[in-house]
């Protein structure tokens, strides 16, 4: 146990901070690629009755038209969000029409960049920044990262924790300072040990060969028409999936060792020209094709396994709101859609990554350089491609390290975390997730990922006839239970809310977009 650990949860306990855990606030995104029935993305526009993808809450599209979002309010109690997240699936089901939701993280008979169709948000100055930055996107990285889906999970604690907490550390700084590095400071540690993420909840170690589109490939052929990697996990967050391939050579250096050097990093990304992305038009046949051409168009370019985040007010740019306000959520984004659940994810899931989450804040998280950096992106790659090794060596910082010696490491040092939670839960439901996932370092076979490629070789199908297998029973779950009339009235009335609220901001536009975009990059 770590020592600095166990002081901090020993003082938690002391504390009235049970209760206070339990004023947390917990979210999900979840995103669903739409499909015809035969498993082809779609082709057919946003669905009318779902809203407005611009000014729908809870209902929206990613970067591609047929990557439906679904984004739950930040709810106290992982069964409201579920419940959510439930209710959505379910109205989304009733407004498809002849078309079902993709269980998996990757998308199959993908006929080229062509297939996948940029989203559209209406005519508004807004609508227009959106579709163009996505434009922006499939020339710097090709559609075909656009249709890759993810669950986001999003966390925060209440003010009361922190106070608490930095009563513990014995930190003395103002409460929003403590606040925010203490946020920036885990999400270092999740970075850390992010790699477990994938090796737990991995789910895509196959891919279609249309995704590759004839492109060479270390990969293994699956039959005839799939790729896949024996120990993979999560092909998706690997080398395959959306990465800042420019990051070296475009000069993106993210720094993570405080709050201001985040959003100084972010802000020098977003405003300094890079040369390849100046030979993209900025405009064709009347259409914006980018942004800007500078090494990111906007924050949101850079990938990343976490991110900090606040709530935006308005047009208001992320780093500036973070530098405004501090930051007010942490977003996990390393979560593959886990096709053996019809919401993509479970409630267990979500308890063992809320006391990884503890952990990670209860963890001393000291500052790292660039061959920590260096060690943290090989870690996530080398899991995504043969996380299910035995043999497998992760880098840290003192040498290498078996990965079951160190998530053996890991889940000793979370006891401490899911006592705190069990705790305040009144019941051992944390612990009891933590030993359920422990038992997929023992034996690897327990991990989804392991689980679709023995369900693949059972069936004898490719990994296309595995994700629209689930992808059919999940419909047909979802189909047997209707929503009710009185929840289906209110998804209608927000569905029609949405678009009235589209055509508001369309009708009081009163500039052209090019001021619109310099007025969005001038804040400062």
């Amino acid at each position: 146990m770590n020592p600095a650990i166990e002081q901090r949860v020993v003082h938690l306990l002391n504390s009235d901070v049970k209760k206070v855990l339990q004023g947390r606030k917990v979210g999900l995104e979840k995103e669903s690629l739409r499909v015809a029935v035969g498993g082809s993305i779609s082709q057919t526009p946003h669905p009318a009755g779902l809203g407005s993808a611009l000014t729908h809450p809870s209902i929206t599209t990613d970067y591609s038209e047929a990557l439906l979002e679904f984004v739950t309010p930040p709810f106290n109690h992982f069964a409201d969000t579920l419940q959510f997240l439930d209710d959505t699936h379910r109205f989304v089901y009733s407004q498809l029409d002849d078309e079902i939701l993709w269980a998996t993280s990757m998308p199959c008979v993908v006929e080229g960049d062509a297939s996948i169709r940029i989203a559209q948000y209406g005519t508004s100055n807004a609508a227009q920044m959106k579709t163009a930055y996505r434009r922006g996107l499939g020339h710097r990285y090709g559609r075909m990262m656009q249709a890759i889906a993810g669950v986001h999970f999003n966390y925060s604690y209440p003010e009361e924790f922190w106070s608490q907490f930095q009563s513990v550390v014995g930190d003395e700084s103002d409460a929003r300072s403590f606040i925010s590095e203490s946020y920036i400071g885990m999400v270092r540690n999740l970075q850390r040990f992010g790699w477990l993420v994938p090796y737990l909840f991995g789910a895509s170690p196959a891919i279609c060969a249309s995704f590759l589109q004839a492109a060479p490939t270390s990969l293994e052929k699956w039959q005839e028409y799939s790729y896949y990697a024996p120990y993979a996990t999560s092909l998706r967050v690997g080398d395959i999936g959306y990465q800042n391939n420019k990051e070296g050579e475009a000069g993106i250096r993210v720094d993570y060792n405080s709050l201001q050097g985040y959003v100084d990093s972010l802000t020098h990304a977003i405003s300094t020209p890079y040369p390849e992305y100046e030979k993209i038009d900025m405009v064709r046949d009347g259409k914006w094709q980018q942004l800007n051409a500078n090494i990111l168009q906007i924050e949101n370019e850079y990938y990343s396994s976490v991110r900090p985040k606040q709530i935006l007010q308005g047009e208001e740019k992320p780093s500036l709101a973070l530098a405004r306000r501090g930051v007010a959520y942490i977003e996990l984004r390393s979560l593959d859609v886990n096709a053996y659940q019809p919401l993509g994810i479970s409630e267990e899931q979500m308890r063992f990554l809320e006391s990884f989450l503890l952990f990670s804040l209860l963890t001393p998280s000291e500052p790292y350089n660039d061959d920590e950096l260096a060690a943290i992106k090989h870690n996530i790659n080398e899991v995504a491609v043969r996380g299910r090794d035995p043999q497998l060596k992760l880098r840290r910082v003192g040498g290498e390290v078996l990965l079951r010696d160190w998530a053996n490491e890991i889940f000793e040092q979370m006891a401490a975390a899911c006592d705190l939670l069990d705790k305040s839960a009144g019941r051992h439901c944390y612990g009891d997730a933590l030993q359920t996932q422990r038992a997929k370092i023992a034996d690897p076979d327990l991990t989804p990922s392991a689980r679709m490629l023995a369900d693949m070789a059972e069936n004898k199908e490719e990994f296309y006839h595995f994700a629209l297998r689930k992808s059919r029973e999940h419909q047909q779950g979802f189909a047997e239970r209707p929503l009710e009339a009185d929840k289906l009235a209110d998804f209608e009335q927000q569905a029609q809310r949405s678009i009235e609220r589209q055509h508001e901001i369309e009708r009081t536009d009163d500039i052209s977009f090019e001021t619109f975009l310099q007025n969005y990059f001038a804040q400062s």
